[in-house]
């Protein structure tokens, strides 16, 4: 149903291919709901949708909300499809959707990039640019107004680094300040009369970081952003992430933090977020304890994640 990985892989071009992918997209999320429900409350699915059919994609929402799913993953869009950005509100049913049925709208890191297949470097490139096209869904939302119009929304951008989210959101906050008190000339003032509150704002109310296996140079980037807008994830199972080695990152990284920080940054925020019990699930006695992630590693292990660079 997939031409090829969802990383670098574009919405459907055409009626039919939309057609095609979202029986494939519809399967999976019938397929996702039947496995978290092996595991109740242990789970939470997030069903995905295309944004060519937004009528089509609030469907999907309320089907995802009887079927017990928790969160739906919106991609983001590249320039040359020829769909609106995400800035745009013809989105703004999808978005009421999810605000009505309480389920949190999750992007993974990739699929808003352009086309690159005449690139020679074709990959390079894709890895150079994919954070940039990824990343701009933040700024599209908040600048778009989305949070102004649906206060209650949650948004969750995951494995696309934090490191960049401090001087992004520093950077609005200044054109927004600029704006707001004339500080430009001309027309660009305006613009600031869309959003009553700065961008930091919003992000502080509406959004959340998914953190797949950072280091510890971007863990000073959570300090600054706040552990409570953070979910550290291990990235699992994939070659980069941190399995085999998730307690020996947790150490490597966070051994100098304070257990009530790593509390919410490990488990107790993503349990809010989409919706778990979070007593419930410490009782199955999962995951590390505060004295084995205080306890700093003597030697890394042999796992090149990025965890476990030495900065």
């Amino acid at each position: 149903f997939f031409p090829t990985s969802m990383l670098v892989v574009a919405p459907p071009r055409n009626a039919a291919d939309l057609a095609l992918r979202t029986e494939g997209l519809r399967a999976h999320n019938r397929w996702l709901a039947e496995w978290c429900a092996e595991l109740p409350g242990r789970r939470a699915g997030l069903a995905q949708v295309f944004p060519n059919d937004v009528e089509a994609a609030v469907t999907d929402v309320k089907w995802a909300a009887e079927n017990g799913l928790r969160g739906m993953l919106v991609p983001a869009i590249p320039p040359d499809v020829g769909l609106p950005a995400l800035w745009s509100d013809v989105y703004d049913p999808l978005w009421s959707a999810c605000e009505d049925h309480d389920l949190t709208v999750t992007q993974h890191g990739g699929a808003g990039l352009p086309d690159m297949a005449g690139a020679k470097a074709h990959n390079f490139l894709m890895l150079m640019e994919v954070p940039f096209f990824a990343n701009r869904t933040l700024w599209h939302l908040i600048l778009g107004g989305v949070f102004e119009r649906f206060p209650g929304l949650r948004f969750v951008m995951t494995e696309q680094a934090v490191s960049w989210v401090p001087a992004t959101l520093a950077k609005m906050d200044r054109f927004w300040e600029m704006m707001t008190t004339g500080g430009f000339v001309g027309e660009m003032p305006a613009d600031a009369e869309l959003l009553p509150h700065s961008p930091s704002f919003y992000f502080n109310r509406n959004c959340w970081m998914g953190s797949s296996f950072p280091s510890r140079m971007e863990a000073e980037a959570i300090r600054t952003i706040g552990p409570d807008r953070v979910m550290w994830g291990s990235d699992y199972p994939h070659s980069e992430g941190t399995f085999p080695h998730s307690r020996e990152a947790l150490r490597h990284v966070f051994h100098d933090w304070e257990p009530d920080v790593l509390h919410g940054l490990f488990g107790a925020t993503a349990a809010e977020v989409y919706g778990l019990d979070f007593e419930a699930l410490a009782a199955h006695g999962i995951g590390p304890t505060v004295n084995e992630v205080a306890t700093p590693l003597d030697r890394l292990p042999d796992n090149a994640s990025m965890a476990f660079i030495s900065l």
